[in-house]
């Protein structure tokens, strides 16, 4: 999918939620500034989150109970190892009945479930300065 600007990368995660399911991981790839988090923003909208939806950075996870179904949004940036993960609850989250955000989720490939979506987001500034084509895989 092509965005040519951060409103359409915000939609395109809104219609990721309205058809999201209960279980669905959503592991995100994309360097710094290529939209992962106006991609949550739009998803947590999607889900009928009124509350704005900040990069969780510094707090690793933040939990989302307002929508229709439980978000869980994780900025995996800052883990030193993937076992730190299992001290923030991953394991109940990516097991659980909610949806999963996973920022930055190459530093923690050897965990990541079975399945889930591969949403990778790349920047082209020859197709202009807000131009994103974002790519869902199921894995």
């Amino acid at each position: 999918m092509d965005s040519f600007k951060r409103e359409e990368t915000f939609d395109i995660g809104v219609k990721l939620a309205e058809a999201s399911k209960p279980g669905e991981v959503y592991c995100l790839y994309g360097d710094l500034g290529t939209g992962k988090t106006v991609l949550s923003q739009g998803f947590g909208k999607g889900l009928g989150i009124e509350e704005p939806i900040s990069s969780p950075t510094f707090t690793i996870l933040k939990e989302y109970h307002e929508g229709r179904l439980p978000f869980y949004h994780f900025d995996v940036y800052r883990i030193g190892d993937p076992d730190e993960m299992d001290e923030i609850g991953y394991y109940d989250k990516i097991d659980g009945d909610g949806v999963c955000f996973i920022e930055w989720a190459e530093l923690i490939e050897d965990i990541l479930p079975p399945h889930y979506k591969k949403v990778t987001i790349t920047k082209d500034v020859e197709k202009g300065f807000d131009y994103r084509n974002i790519t869902i895989e199921d894995i």
